[in-house]
């Protein structure tokens, strides 16, 4: 029974990272994401149903659009595979639950910061007002972190940023996007996933750099880097902190 429900959430991830790649290409534009038919970007031709089925079209089309041939982006499967990776992952986390939920909605909200980020190193102002709606009536249908945690973890992860804005050219996508995640993950796990996130964007950057990629005044979009830090956060906050308080010989 678990494997048929874990396997019935992975193929749900996959549709919904579908529907995740529809709001990474039109969010950034402006344009409607409920309504109108996916299109190819490169000839404009409507596409049918057997042309958007999760990563099964991609492989098939052997990454060429049908009708113009031109290239399919790599992001489309990628996503549809992330997605799935992540219910697949939250559902054995958490099982079918309100909890379950909550969470692969944050994470599928990362999965778009970060691929937005990537892409036009913006983070819409219309997703994290999403975030911010839905923080609510998901965490009141979850209940597993108190109102006080989540306004902590809001806050100060929020404020942290906001004064490393101030001394660095950190984007205000980075610093509204870490505030409402405080409000799922709540305090200290949200500042611990934003800690981790900064770090390994660190590392990134320093390798890029001697590999003569990047520059020192180069810019790195920060979401993916965030979007990872709260990922571990979530699933191995606990365990990272037991590991640093034992290398500090606690």
């Amino acid at each position: 029974m678990l494997y048929l429900f874990l396997a019935f959430s992975f193929l749900l991830g996959l549709m919904v990272g579908s529907f995740l790649n529809v709001v990474i290409y039109r969010l950034p534009r402006g344009e409607g994401i409920v309504w109108g038919r996916s299109r190819c970007p490169a000839c404009g031709e409507t596409l049918r149903w057997y042309d958007l089925i999760p990563l099964l079209s991609y492989i098939w089309l052997r990454g060429r659009c049908r009708y113009c041939s031109g290239p399919i982006s790599w992001r489309y499967p990628l996503v549809e595979l992330l997605s799935g990776l992540l219910v697949l992952a939250v559902a054995y986390r958490f099982g079918p639950s309100f909890v379950a939920l909550k969470y692969y909605f944050l994470l599928a909200c990362l999965l778009v910061a970060s691929f937005t980020d990537l892409e036009h190193y913006l983070i819409p102002n219309r997703l994290v007002l999403v975030m911010l709606v839905l923080s609510l009536p998901l965490g009141l249908l979850a209940r597993d972190v108190d109102f006080r945690s989540a306004l902590l973890g809001a806050g100060v992860t929020g404020g942290f940023l906001s004064f490393l804005a101030l001394i660095s050219p950190l984007g205000g996508g980075d610093v509204k996007l870490s505030a409402v995640v405080g409000l799922y993950l709540g305090w200290p796990w949200t500042f611990l996933g934003m800690f981790l996130g900064c770090f390994l964007a660190g590392v990134v950057g320093l390798i890029l750099m001697a590999l003569g990629i990047k520059r020192r005044k180069d810019f790195i979009p920060l979401g993916p880097f965030l979007a990872l830090g709260f990922f571990l956060s979530l699933f191995y906050g606990k365990e990272i902190w037991a590991w640093y308080l034992r290398y500090l010989g606690f």
